[in-house]
Parts: structure tokens; C-alpha cells; sequence
């Protein structure tokens, strides 16, 4: 038996450009390139980048609220991305997810009561009077007052709403949660008690976390291992310790050096990248980072890197490591 709950194997979503008068497909948008990783039970797989990386579609595609363009999502055993109507909405129980906007993915017209019980009138699950007594059981499990049931989402604080949105997710007790930037749109004050409250009911539900962010500090408080996205692709993954104390990728190293550091006393050389973020509707040729890579070569320019395994769950796409090249990085 796979020690891995999920496995993300070649997955890919283009979206189609259209143009002319008839409307016709004359490219596509690389949002999601042939990304690769697996997520064992129980633990946190961070997923960071920047703005525009792909990261949020690859939440959206392993969990099919975007249909994807090619790959396998292996889910206990299932393919997800296989799956008909029927089977899906079955599997459905088993994968949630909480949305970065706290107050857009709430129904402004449906109390809190009525939205964190939807999944479960969705799904046919107790009856009327039980799932109003689990509602209630789930507000409290969350840090929501129970008589605050017959209010409206405009009548909480951002905190508070993306408490309901994660009341609802864990209403059907799912095995697998995908965060999409659960904490940006809020307070920094507000940050940390979100967090601490998904970490605890993580240890609770035994549930299994794929967090996606663009804050690295919080994402290495969370995380038990982390996957660095670029144009699309999944340029280095490994345990979080690994990847924030040794990172492989020259893209890993910027992101790192941009995080602030809580000593105003302590310096870090900030590596600034030059150059806008290439369009993943004509991404560069060969390695999508290598316009802005300050450690580019020839080879770089012209031939696409895949993961390679540098030891333990460390794996990096960059030539830089390929055998070949090994014995040149050691010496610089």
C-alpha cells in the first residue's frame, strides 16, 4: 500500500486563446506545465510562487472544479481526473477545499447555519434536526459562537468568514483539504490564529493539508514539506527544512531572500531577480527561468529541465545538478 493519499502524476491545464473572427484556438495558456508531486496522509504539502505561477489552478485541477488538459490525480487509489459525474460527486466527501476570499465564497443570501449544512443536504447526510445539531458541534469545533447560526456572512469580520468556510469543509469529514491561500486576505493579527486553528484541527481529524501560498514564513510554519512553482512548472520540492536551509533552485534562493527577518539587526543579500515574469501563453524556450536566472548557461537556453533526486525527498529541475554539471556547482 502507497504510503502517498495523493499522487499528481504529468498534469497539465492549457487554456485555450481565441482569435479572429471565427473565433478560432490560435494558442494556449500553460497555466499548469506537466506538474508532478505526491502528498503523504496527514501531512502539509506547501504549494508557493509568485502571482501567476499556476499554483491556485493546480489546487483547482487535482480537485476538478477545473477540468484538466492531460495527467493523472491519484487520490486513495482513484484517478481522480478519470472519474465520471457520479463516482466524482461520491469522491467529493473525501476532498475539500477553503478558498483565499473569505467573503466571495460565501453565499451573502445563506445564513451560516445554512451554508456550513449544504454539504451535508447536498450529500443526503442525517437528518434535518442531526444536521442542525452537527452544524452547531462544527461552529464550536472552529471558535464561532453557536448562536451565532441565523447570521449573515456581512455580519462577521474576514477571521470569522474564513472560519465558516472551514466549518463547511470539514462537514463532510474529508481526508484531504486543499488551502488556497487561506490567510492572505487577511490580518496578519488574524493570520496566525487561522492557522494555528487549521494545525489543530489537522492533529484532531487526522487530516492532510495541500497549503497553498505566496507568504514563504507562513508556509514554513505549516508545512512539513514544499513544492517551488514557476511559469507552471514545479521546479524543486523537498522537506522544509531542506528547502529553506539549502535551497537547490536559483528561483527558490531569490523567493527565500525576499522573506522578511523578524531581527532588525540581521542582514540577508537580497537576490533580486531581473526581468518581468515570462507569458505562460509563450513561455522561453528550453528552462522557463532562465531570461531571469543569474546562474543561466548555454544549455539552459535550450533544453527543458526535468526533477532530478538529490537525495532523501529533495528533487530540483536544473541543470545545474544534472550529472554532468555536478562536479562544476561544487566548485563554485
Amino acid at each position: 500500500m502507497s504510503q502517498y493519499i495523493l499522487e499528481v502524476k504529468n498534469l497539465s491545464k492549457h487554456f485555450p486563446i481565441k482569435g479572429g473572427l471565427m473565433r478560432r484556438t490560435v494558442g494556449y495558456v500553460k497555466a499548469v506545465d506537466n506538474v508532478s508531486f505526491s502528498v503523504k496522509k496527514g501531512e502539509t504539502f506547501g504549494l508557493v510562487g509568485e502571482s501567476g505561477c499556476g499554483k491556485s489552478t493546480t489546487g483547482r485541477t487535482i480537485l476538478r472544479l477545473m477540468e484538466p488538459t492531460s495527467g493523472e490525480v491519484i487520490f486513495d487509489g482513484k484517478n481522480i481526473a478519470a472519474l465520471t459525474r457520479k463516482e466524482l460527486r461520491k469522491a467529493r466527501r473525501d476532498l475539500q477545499m477553503v478558498f483565499q476570499d473569505p467573503y466571495a465564497s460565501l453565499n451573502p443570501q445563506m445564513t451560516v447555519g445554512e451554508i456550513i449544512e449544504e454539504p451535508l443536504r447536498v450529500h443526503g447526510i442525517y437528518s434535518p434536526a442531526e444536521r442542525k445539531v452537527k452544524v452547531k458541534e462544527l461552529m464550536e469545533t472552529v471558535g464561532l459562537n453557536q448562536s451565532y447560526i441565523d447570521r449573515y456572512p456581512h455580519e462577521f469580520s474576514g477571521g470569522q468568514r474564513q472560519r465558516i468556510g472551514i466549518a463547511r469543509a470539514l462537514s463532510l469529514q474529508p481526508k484531504l483539504i486543499v488551502a488556497d491561500e487561506p490567510v492572505s486576505a487577511l490580518d496578519v493579527s488574524i493570520q496566525s490564529q487561522v492557522v494555528n486553528l487549521m494545525e489543530d484541527l489537522q492533529e484532531q481529524f487526522g487530516l492532510t493539508y495541500i497549503f497553498i501560498a505566496h507568504d514563504l514564513s507562513v508556509v514554513k510554519h505549516i508545512s512539513d514539506r514544499v513544492g517551488v512553482m514557476y511559469l507552471g512548472r514545479m521546479v524543486e520540492v523537498g522537506p522544509k527544512q531542506k528547502l529553506y536551509e539549502q535551497p537547490a533552485h536559483p528561483y527558490t534562493e531569490a523567493l527565500l531572500s525576499a522573506v522578511p527577518i523578524p531581527n532588525p539587526k540581521a542582514r540577508r543579500e537580497r537576490i533580486v531577480l531581473k526581468g518581468d515574469v515570462p507569458s505562460p501563453a509563450n513561455p522561453p524556450q528550453g528552462c522557463a527561468f532562465h531570461p531571469r536566472c543569474p546562474k543561466a548557461f548555454d544549455r539552459c537556453k535550450a533544453e527543458r529541465p526535468e526533477l532530478i533526486h538529490l537525495g532523501g525527498e529533495h528533487y530540483v529541475a536544473c541543470h545545474l545538478y544534472d550529472e554532468q554539471e555536478k562536479s562544476a556547482v561544487l566548485t563554485m
